[in-house]
């Protein structure tokens, strides 16, 4: 028998819910899963940030109208369960959880090679204990509320969009000088491998999925009706933009292969790039920006993972020590320090292409499911045509499984684990 339990207070505004979006989306994606994405289709990368874009435009729209609906933390997890069923809600909650944790594990591994580039150290070893060591300290910083985890991220993405803009100015002279060189197989008649596009066009939709958070947190932001939405779409609107401007300038400057390289070795490839090209002042704030970013990104993923494994637990998905909620209302502990102890495990792993591959694939399942409860809103909830749900759905349940194929694989090994799992569960439960 299922237990009404405490509500989260509302305490974001749409102000409040476009900052959490930013800090989400404005991080690895962009420091990080350029590079990662550079390795595998070459200068192909920009048009695939663009497609990849719009894939996340149709599900950002199905996210915000199914948030504005049914405001409650849990995000896609509860929409499965209350539009199509709740094994659709299990496989969506389940896949986030495997998805985002394995986002926030790239995120805390590029904080790492960020921070000791700085110091002129490039050591694997390093790296992963510095990323181990940041992502305790945010685990314990969120289990302090959101009113102080917000004031955090507000701080933490100005300086991120301070740097990117130094990155963009900086390189942009390079890339006018050098474009016709690196940028020439983006022209007219010149071949390219669709499969190593369409992959990455998948490994390129996980930067973009950070406004998920917003949806996952509807419980805690205020008018959602009215905010959630507006956030979402301002969301969109500032990565995309963003997004495809640091790809041109960066492939256009350094080479697609130069940025890969900097991407699989030490995690810090914009900050490569412009030291490569003889700026290290703006490369060091280019490097504070990336650990800037990455913070915020892990800070904000914490805070998305424990909504949702807060609603799992409510609904007996997770064991229900998940649901507890302190005293006052901000924040679920048990829940926090949960997926704080999973990052963690999962930054052991110490592969940034390994776990960056693996989120595409899970992200990518999640999302196709959004779309599949969009598709059963009844019409007075719905906000924006059938057709971008319809849209969102087809690509991505195409691009899921144009990820490596040992990636995907894995990926159909967890769900089915998770499944044995909830039904171990469930008899627990009635016994």
């Amino acid at each position: 028998m299922q237990k009404r339990v405490e509500s989260l207070t509302r305490r974001l505004g749409v102000w409040g819910a476009t900052g959490l979006g930013l800090g989400s989306m404005v991080g690895t994606g962009v420091f990080v899963g350029i590079g990662v994405a550079a390795g595998v289709a070459g200068p192909m990368v920009i048009p695939a940030v663009v497609v990849a874009a719009f894939v996340a435009l149709c599900n950002a729209m199905s996210s915000a109208q199914l948030a504005a609906a049914h405001p409650v933390s849990g995000g896609t997890y509860e929409y499965g369960y209350h539009y199509v069923h709740p094994l659709a809600g299990f496989t969506a909650g389940w896949m986030f959880l495997c998805a985002k944790s394995a986002s926030a594990a790239t995120a805390a591994l590029g904080f790492g090679g960020y921070f000791l580039r700085i110091f002129g150290v490039e050591s694997h070893t390093g790296v992963l204990l510095t990323g181990l060591a940041v992502s305790l300290g945010i685990t314990f910083l969120v289990l302090g509320g959101l009113k102080r985890s917000h004031a955090a991220n507000v701080t933490i993405a100005s300086i991120t969009l301070l740097a990117l803009a130094v990155f963009v100015v900086t390189a942009l002279p390079e890339t006018l000088r050098v474009r016709q060189e690196h940028l020439s197989p983006l022209l007219p008649g010149s071949r390219r491998d669709l499969s190593s596009f369409l992959q990455a066009c998948a490994l390129m939709f996980v930067a973009y999925t950070g406004y998920g958070r917003i949806a996952t947190m509807g419980e805690e932001i205020r008018e959602p009706r009215r905010n959630i939405p507006r956030a979402i779409m301002t969301v969109m609107a500032v990565t995309a933009l963003l997004y495809l401007a640091v790809a041109l300038t960066a492939v256009g400057a350094a080479g697609a292969e130069a940025l890969s390289d900097a991407a699989s070795g030490v995690a810090a490839p914009l900050e490569t790039v412009l030291r490569g090209l003889g700026h290290p002042l703006p490369a060091l704030v280019v490097a504070l920006g990336a650990m800037t970013a990455m913070l915020g990104v892990l800070l904000n993923l914490i805070l998305g993972l424990s909504r949702v494994a807060l609603a799992m637990g409510r609904r007996g998905d997770l064991p229900a020590a998940f649901s507890r909620i302190d005293p006052k209302g901000v924040t679920p502990r048990v829940a926090v320090a949960g997926v704080g102890a999973l990052v963690c495990g999962l930054t052991l792993l110490g592969s940034v292409r390994l776990t960056w591959s693996f989120s595409a694939f899970t992200v990518l399942v999640y999302y196709a499911l959004t779309n599949l409860s969009a598709l059963r809103l009844p019409a007075g909830d719905r906000l924006y045509p059938r057709v971008f749900p319809i849209i969102g759905l087809t690509a991505c349940a195409f691009l899921a499984f144009w990820v490596e194929p040992r990636v995907w694989m894995t990926g159909l090994g967890v769900l089915a684990a998770g499944l044995v799992f909830r039904f171990g569960l469930r008899l627990s439960f009635q016994k």
